[in-house]
């Protein structure tokens, strides 16, 4: 399922001052196609002005693209396009663009420049600084390709869309494009199934916690036929009936009728035939309820058409009831007019308090964020000052504390080697003297380590910390490395925490010294107690068949560590398009 929403911007084409679209417009919201015919009928485009031409076109693409009647569909918004660009009026000829766009990614066959589309319509987006319309632009693009089953091209779209609806707070978008990616992934050359349930996992959380109840139930079903192409049948029995449990207010039949008949399939592929056989009688059963809600709407149809004919009968009677009531209603017109008056005077004195009240509001908001900044100003400061003294007491202990006993060390040394050759002293002695230096010059690293230990990790958790790791690398222009984090509202074990940070920080100097990458991202999601982390970057990539695991690139002292967590570890990477780590770390 690709999630590109099918409702057009036909509202966002200006209302004619001489055609009133007002019923076309009404008909596109409840998607009833045959009254969207008759009112499109109803207008006589032979006595219009050329912006209400164009307009009309536009409606007339919408609907033939809706009843999948694509080549009128083309034809009209290339008219409507032209002469909205002939009239300057470039708002409505974008929205034509987008339109456009979605015509096309029906008809591969259609011979047109599409890039230059595409080009133009972002541009425009990007100038109005519009972020709603640059994110439908890019799902728009991306359906496109993949319809064109240029997979890779579609990934490249959707995952801009990311960090503009972040930027938004639009979640759900995220979640959306999430689930995009992982349909594009089945369109790329080869497929790559793996990154396709990844990504699918990765869109779940978002429809949970923002209660995107259907596309959720979709999701899951999308989870349920991954597993059943690669023939783990419970596991796809488990999401199928996991789409199947949630309670649905739109679109209810039509989902219930797809999951029922995936319930059958699977379970005919495992020679279940008695569930088989229950969940066909379902689907018997939806698709008979489905065509009795049919005839309930022919005849709603019906009755409106009598109700109609009665009304126009019930007109007449109210219209001379109109006219009596009429002298009656001029005056109590004048009575409202001046007691309007009189309260329109008193809300605007009222408006005026208010305002006075909210301006003060605000300069004392003011003065405490300024009060805030300068308390934000010398904490910061006496942090710095904090480091630096630690700096300073490591340096002293090193000198003072180790740098003594290493001196002492190496007297021993030498008088070792002097005794031996004149044997002055007893041999033994001067072993276990020097061995006590030397445990004593271990117990004092091991005491500055565990000081060290002690820092951000420590007082303020990993995500500061690896927040500010990707800050200080991110300073040196070299390469921008973004943080996405989701669900990680309270602290971990604090040991834990050390080692995740650590095997991030070693992952990232690997991404350093050789990818060459520009851009870096690590996703940090805490879901059902399991922390799952994904680092990718968009540098050279390399060939996961040629690289040996046990000595490359620090890999395998990661998986070790990985391995100690009791978490799982898994590369992607394709040569020439960048790497991903992934990593579950259960908590």
């Amino acid at each position: 399922m690709i999630l590109i929403s099918v409702a057009f911007l036909v509202t966002d084409i200006s209302f004619s001052q001489n055609v009133n679209f007002e019923k076309v417009l009404v008909a596109f919201k409840k998607n009833d196609f045959k009254r969207i015919d008759n009112c499109l009928k109803l207008i006589d485009t032979s006595n219009i002005s050329k912006y209400d031409k164009a307009t009309w076109l536009f409606y007339n693409a919408d609907y033939h693209f809706r009843i999948d009647k694509q080549d009128i569909a083309f034809e009209h918004i290339i008219k409507s396009k032209n002469i909205f660009y002939s009239l300057q009026k470039i708002d409505d000829a974008i929205d034509c663009n987008i339109l456009l766009l979605a015509i096309l990614s029906h008809q591969i066959n259609l011979k047109l420049d599409t890039e230059t589309i595409i080009k133009e319509t972002e541009k425009y987006a990007k100038e109005k600084k519009d972020s709603s319309a640059i994110i439908t632009v890019y799902n728009r693009i991306g359906a496109k390709f993949i319809h064109l089953e240029e997979g890779e091209k579609a990934i490249k779209y959707f995952k801009k869309i990311i960090p503009i609806a972040t930027r938004q707070k639009e979640y759900i978008r995220i979640g959306d494009s999430y689930e995009n990616i992982a349909t594009a992934f089945e369109y790329c050359t080869p497929k790559r199934l793996d990154s396709t349930i990844l990504y699918r996992k990765k869109a779940t959380p978002y429809y949970i916690k923002y209660k995107d109840y259907l596309t959720l139930a979709y999701n899951y079903n999308n989870q349920g036929q991954y597993y059943k192409k690669i023939k783990n049948y419970n596991l796809a029995l488990k999401y199928y009936k996991k789409a199947d449990s949630i309670s649905l207010k739109k679109h209810k039949y039509k989902s219930k009728l797809i999951f029922y008949q995936n319930l059958a399939d699977t379970y005919n592929l495992i020679k279940d035939y008695q569930n088989e056989t229950f969940y066909l009688k379902k689907v018997a059963t939806l698709k008979d309820s489905i065509n009795n809600t049919t005839q309930n709407i022919a005849i709603s149809d019906i009755k409106e058409k009598y109700d109609n004919q009665k009304l126009r009968a019930d007109n007449l009677e109210i219209e001379q009831q109109r006219q009596q009531n009429r002298n009656f209603l001029i005056g109590a017109l004048l009575f409202i007019l001046l007691a309007g008056s009189i309260a329109i005077l008193s809300l605007k004195n009222s408006k005026r308090k208010r305002k006075l009240a909210e301006q003060e509001a605000a300069l004392e908001t003011q003065k405490n964020l300024t009060i805030l900044k300068e308390q934000e100003l010398t904490t910061i400061n006496a942090m710095v000052d904090g480091q630096e003294k630690e700096r300073k007491r490591i340096a002293e202990d090193l000198h003072d504390n180790l740098g003594s006993v290493l001196a002492t060390l190496k007297m021993h040394f030498e008088n070792l080697k002097i005794n031996n050759e004149k044997k002055k002293i007893s041999q033994e002695i001067l072993f276990d003297k020097t061995e006590g230096l030397i445990d004593e010059a271990y117990l004092k690293v091991r005491s500055i380590a565990h000081a060290k230990n002690a820092g951000v990790i420590a007082n303020q958790g990993l995500l500061v910390a690896v927040k500010m790791m990707a800050e200080k690398i991110s300073s040196a222009d070299k390469i921008t490395i973004e943080v996405v984090h989701f669900g990680l509202n309270k602290r971990l074990e604090n040991s834990l925490e050390i080692s995740i940070f650590r095997i991030i920080q070693e992952l990232i100097t690997n991404i350093i010294k050789h990818a060459d990458a520009k851009n870096a991202t690590i996703n940090l999601s805490l879901f059902d107690k399991n922390l799952n982390i994904i680092i990718e970057d968009d540098g050279k990539g390399f060939d996961i068949k040629k690289v040996n695991l046990k000595n490359g690139m620090g890999i395998s002292s990661i998986k070790t560590r990985v391995s100690h967590l009791k978490g799982s570890f898994k590369v992607d990477a394709t040569f020439g398009k960048g790497s991903s780590i992934i990593i579950n770390v259960p908590v």
